[in-house]
């Protein structure tokens, strides 16, 4: 287990306090007066993680960066936290945009301003290679009396409890390296988390963990990513939209992206932020 923790260590996923000063005003306004736009992310690859000296790594992260730069905007400061703090930072003014796996839905549509669908993904489970408690539905966990395991705030979490699994059934935790972490130590029987980060993460584990077949989970478990801003800067929402409409799917943002496993079947589609919000 420590050796784990250290491989991921090692990779550069180490989460770091969020000590960005607040501001209350508008993006549009601080941009103007020459302040970094902070990009605030939690490590969660392959959708977002630091690199060296806290480079925004990550699919989301390559998005929103082509993004901003395509609207003239390059100073860009990255903002590393858990992923627990990063909607309170962005309403705080601590942050000003939020990327990582960050599912679209109704209680975060009450909260933030999404743009527009960056990706479609779904949730499975992370289980031990072979899959020893056959774990592949929440039906299961309800069946077996088995505990889950998630990261606190995570969608997956009311899926959950919308279909029937205790709430003393499910456990929370930081992110991904700690599902993984609570998987291999017998502690939960399945983790829950996107299809792309348990890829990822099983791809790292040395064979110790492999994703559930992502077609037998429910239909809830598909989900659309954003990218996180506050209500205040709606007009900023809009102009960023128009060129995300853009740039998404170009080649240019396809190979910014392919360095971190998206592909043609990430793309978000015809799905709007309007209709996820009102029916996730």
């Amino acid at each position: 287990m420590e050796r784990m923790i250290k491989i991921f260590l090692s990779m550069g996923l180490v989460v770091v306090g969020l000590t960005a000063p607040a501001y209350t005003g508008d993006l549009a306004d601080r941009v103007a007066s020459g302040k970094t736009i902070r990009l605030g992310f939690a490590s969660e690859p392959p959708q977002a993680y630091p690199g060296e000296g806290n480079k925004p790594l990550g699919y989301v992260n390559a998005i929103a960066e082509g993004v901003l730069r395509s609207m003239g905007y390059t100073n860009i400061e990255p903002v590393v936290t858990d992923w627990g703090g990063l909607i309170p930072g962005l309403q705080a003014g601590r942050l000003d945009l939020i990327t990582g796996g960050m599912y679209i839905n109704k209680k975060r549509c009450d909260n933030i301003t999404f743009s527009e669908p960056v990706s479609k993904e779904t949730d499975v489970f992370m289980v031990k290679t072979g899959n020893p408690e056959q774990i592949t539905t929440y039906k299961d966990l309800v069946t077996k009396s088995a505990t889950m395991v998630t990261g606190a705030g995570y969608a997956g979490i009311e899926i959950a409890k919308k279909l029937g699994v205790p709430a003393s059934q499910i456990m929370e935790v930081p992110g991904g390296t700690e599902i993984l972490a609570a998987v291999i130590a017998g502690r939960a029987a399945a983790g829950v988390t996107s299809y792309t980060v348990v890829q990822d993460i099983a791809k790292k584990s040395g064979g110790k963990v492999e994703a559930t077949n992502p077609a037998l989970m429910p239909e809830e478990s598909s989900a659309w990513i954003g990218i996180g801003f506050r209500n205040s800067d709606k007009d900023f929402v809009a102009k960023f939209n128009t060129e995300l409409k853009r740039y998404l799917g170009t080649p240019e943002m396809m190979k910014a992206a392919a360095e971190d496993g998206y592909d043609e079947k990430a793309l978000p589609g015809d799905t709007t932020t309007e209709w996820v919000c009102a029916h996730r």
